[in-house]
């Protein structure tokens, strides 16, 4: 029986575990990389493990996120983050050099090799034949350590794609409709494996597009063959050395199959407020909209900018209109600027603005009180705009430059006739925004530079024997990161202080959960299903860890968040029965009783004895080995200074 492409690069990375789908294994990983939003405290904690350099391939730190300088903090988190890459063996991408997953295709990544990142989007990558994963910060750091990282090894889902896309329909329009097919929850423990005909019709940034908003799936990663038309994309890039021909074999088995004919898609649009609620540009009508933003790690490829700026060419925006233009990396500015589409876009009326996540993150451009927003970006969760009633609708480059043009959504195949648009055969290569790392022997002279905004990891403490507190807050289903701790200009500033970040946790569900939690002491939370999904932000974990959240008792975890709280020393539990979500209300005291001998026995379910209307509630808290040991710990980061010794 032969592998699917996901088994092979699995199992040449396996350091622990047997490849046995549903259990857990380690595997190896090669490359790390890190953003500003998660990096800092992710190396806060690489330099709590007391590892002197990196034990990667290639580990790089990108800043992309937090590139809004209204104070002092974010100078300072991107000082000390080139300070920490210098001392210990790390690539330093400088501000301006674009986005992490955009400049890593571009220039670092390698098919066939391991990938994770403390960002979600991580499994672009896998559009040049990666298995790229995206990650808590702790586990980033552990691996940049030498340690490996732990997943359950997956289900393999064949997407067969037949066939080539009609003029004007996107590789966006692709991975929405596996989204309207599978939903945001229907990735959980699998990978999406591309196959078929139709991958060769699909350039290596469409490819990307594809697997990058594959996260919204919720599933571990996507990815690609690497092929004829990847070693042509990595030539152009000066790295042709770095290619190898990758894919399953002719008689893998996969666990499921999903059968896409490109040829028939159309034109589709994620409306508010989910990525899976999607819908074709004709059912949605010709709504009038407020505003458009092009970029994002999704689509700000030279590939799109051209096709948008072929869109703009000798037009003017709408008047109702504002349009916002992110080009995803400083190769793709420089290339723009050079051929001229730069100008195009200019005269058009878009507004340019820096090769960073900006809008997508909440970080500039939201939009006016109940506008209609149309992003090229991969998430549409309430409020995540910036603005709480901005009507957020995801669509492809083409669609948003259409619409900028008529102030309507429009389908892009009103456009008439659509060139031929090819990558050039070698592009402009410049790496002059990346520092490298100090030598070895001169890493010890280099100086960590610590601004006054930079705390450290909150304390943890080995699992206690019992746990009785209240509920502090009850949430109901798909409660994303988002949620639990919002991006935004003015919150993201704060990541490297987790006492002032966490006054912000859960105010998007009730503003005064973080005083409440904090009053308490001690008190766990209450949520429904597909709890944690989106990005993979570890601060979702960290600052409920400092307000003095015990457990998180849910229906379903998302895959990243489990992950964060067993790091973080949360309990994570789920109802053996869904209906008993409604036996416990918030404010409602609860009692766990054995906890730590229990999980040491290896038992799994627990019983949560609501003292308020006396309900005996069974839960299940399912714990590998290892998992079991970080829990009793108290956290990854005490387990890893433990084994470590």
């Amino acid at each position: 029986m032969g592998l699917t492409l996901t088994e092979k690069i699995l199992k040449n990375h396996i350091v622990d575990g047997e490849m046995v789908k549903g259990t857990e294994i380690g595997i190896r990983i090669d490359q790390t990389l890190t953003q500003d939003a998660t990096g800092t405290m992710a190396y806060l904690e690489f330099e709590a493990m007391g590892v002197p350099r990196v034990k990667t391939e290639r580990s790089v730190a990108y800043i992309d996120h937090n590139t809004l300088q209204n104070g002092f903090e974010n100078a300072d988190d991107h000082r000390f983050i080139g300070s920490v890459a210098k001392k210990h063996g790390i690539y330093f991408s400088r501000p301006g050099n674009g986005i992490c997953h955009q400049v890593h295709l571009e220039r670092f990544g390698v098919p066939g090799k391991t990938l994770i990142g403390s960002d979600s989007h991580t499994p672009t990558g896998g559009g040049i034949g990666m298995i790229a994963i995206g990650a808590g910060g702790l586990d980033v750091a552990v691996a940049m350590g030498g340690g490996a990282y732990y997943i359950t090894c997956p289900k393999v889902v064949k997407v067969e794609l037949t066939g080539k896309l009609q003029p004007w329909v996107a590789a966006k329009d692709v991975i929405l409709e596996v989204l309207r097919i599978m939903s945001v929850k229907g990735g959980v423990g699998k990978v999406i494996e591309y196959c078929g005909e139709g991958v060769k019709t699909l350039s290596v940034p469409e490819r990307a597009t594809i697997t990058n908003m594959g996260a919204e799936l919720g599933a571990t990663t996507s990815i690609f063959p690497s092929d004829e038309i990847t070693k042509q994309f990595l030539k152009a890039q000066g790295r042709e050395e770095v290619w190898v021909p990758l894919a399953a074999d002719e008689d893998a088995v996969y666990d499921e199959v999903i059968n896409i004919d490109l040829s028939k898609l159309v034109p589709l649009a994620a409306c508010p407020h989910m990525p899976d609620n999607v819908k074709s540009v004709k059912e949605i009508g010709n709504i009038k909209i407020d505003q458009v933003c092009i970029g994002s790690c999704t689509n700000s490829s030279l590939l799109d900018m051209m096709k948008v700026a072929h869109i703009l060419k000798g037009k003017t925006v709408n008047p109702d209109v504002s349009l916002s233009i992110a080009p995803g990396s400083k190769q793709v500015l420089n290339m723009l600027a050079k051929n001229g589409l730069l100008s195009v876009m200019i005269d058009a009326g878009a507004r340019i603005l820096e090769s960073a996540c900006g809008p997508c993150i909440g970080m500039g451009q939201s939009p006016n009180s109940n506008g209609v927003s149309l992003r090229t970006f991969n998430r549409n969760f309430e409020g995540r705009s910036g603005t709480k009633d901005g009507q957020i609708y995801l669509v492809s480059p083409e669609m948003a430059a259409a619409s900028a043009i008529t102030g309507i959504l429009t389908d892009p195949r009103d456009l008439g006739e659509m060139p031929e648009f090819t990558l050039p055969e070698k592009f402009d290569i410049n790496d002059n925004m990346i520092v490298l790392p100090a030598d070895e022997k001169d890493m010890d002279s280099v100086e960590i530079l610590r601004g006054p905004n930079i705390k450290p990891y909150p304390e943890t403490a080995p699992l206690v024997e019992e746990i009785s507190c209240n509920v502090s807050l009850k949430v109901g289903d798909n409660i994303t990161t988002d949620h639990i701790m919002p991006a935004g200009a003015k919150i993201l500033p704060l990541r490297s202080n987790i006492p002032a970040i966490s006054q912000h946790c859960f105010t998007v569900c009730d503003e005064d959960f973080p005083r409440r939690a904090k009053n308490l002491g001690a008190s766990i939370i209450v949520g429904g299903a597909n709890y944690g999904q989106g990005s993979s932000r570890e601060h979702a974990a960290l600052a409920p860890l400092y307000l003095g959240i015990k457990a998180v008792l849910v229906k379903s975890f998302a895959r990243i968040h489990r992950a964060n709280l067993i790091n973080a020393g949360i309990l994570p539990l789920t109802f053996v029965n869904e209906a008993d979500y409604d036996k416990i209300s918030q404010g409602d005291q609860i009692e766990i009783k054995n906890i730590r001998n229990d999980i040491s026995a290896d038992k799994t379910e627990l019983t949560v004895i609501n003292k308020t209307t006396g309900d005996s509630i069974p839960v299940l808290c399912e714990l590998t080995g290892r998992t079991k040991d970080i829990i009793l710990a108290g956290g990854l980061l005490d387990y890893t200074r433990e084994n470590l010794k």
